[in-house]
């Protein structure tokens, strides 16, 4: 049975538009979604094939190694000197987002097997990006955060430290977090990373200007359960 949803990299500027207009209907209320990152990124589409139209995009930055950390766009509001001696290849997974009158989890599966085809044919390393969660006052989010800081913080060795003026340091908190709250409570993007043993900073980032609050999210490919590896792998073929 064909798939309804497949996934492309854009090309030119008509494909360019599309994902904005999603990105801008997603994070801005409609108002143009660009920024200078964009003319350095590739762009992906997930486009519904029945209904004809762009139901999610992202865009992908890719760096030689740590080194390179610095020029991403995470590191606008994360100080990552923690990652510069990184030395395999990494890619910035930004800007993800599903158009709101999509509910299929089959959106997110072709994502990732995109995004798989990509780590396998280029040898990355590691993927990081900023996973966001919607509106910006913390009181909402309590428990996912809560559940950040119990299980998922980076590992000492890669912790970014704060850098951007506005944070909630989520890793003061002091409770026990109820799982299957928190775990409805987190960001779809967020969850798969963390299902394939990824990690978080452990403050977030107030972005008023996208209303949202999002955390540093890492890694490693090599982390990734062989059976996950499998499942996403076979998304990709």
């Amino acid at each position: 049975m064909p798939r309804r949803f497949t996934a492309r990299f854009a090309d030119g500027p008509k494909d360019m538009r599309l994902a904005q207009a999603l990105r801008a209907r997603v994070f801005r209320q409609g108002l143009a979604d660009e920024d200078g990152f964009d003319a350095r990124c590739q762009h992906v589409l997930v486009e519904d094939v029945v209904e004809g139209r762009l139901a999610c995009t992202f865009r992908i930055q890719p760096f030689e190694n740590g080194a390179e950390i610095s020029g991403s766009y995470a590191a606008q509001f994360y100080e990552l000197s923690a990652l510069k001696g990184y030395e395999g290849r990494l890619v910035e997974m930004g800007r993800f987002c599903i158009d709101p009158q999509h509910a299929d989890p089959d959106i997110l599966r072709a994502a990732w097997g995109a995004m798989t085809g990509y780590v396998d044919e280029n040898n990355v390393k590691m993927l990081f990006g900023c996973s966001s969660f919607h509106g910006a006052s913390a009181a909402a989010h309590l428990e996912a955060f809560a559940l950040l800081k119990a299980r998922h913080l980076a590992p000492r060795k890669y912790l970014p430290k704060i850098k951007a003026p506005k944070v909630f340091r989520f890793a003061r908190l002091m409770r026990k977090p109820n799982l299957r709250a928190a775990q409805h409570a987190m960001p779809p993007l967020l969850r798969t990373y963390l299902a394939m043993g990824g990690w978080t900073s452990d403050h977030a980032v107030v972005d008023r200007d996208l209303n949202t609050l999002h955390v540093f999210t890492g890694l490693e490919i090599s982390a990734i359960p062989d059976g996950r590896k499998r499942l996403l792998r076979a998304m990709a073929g």
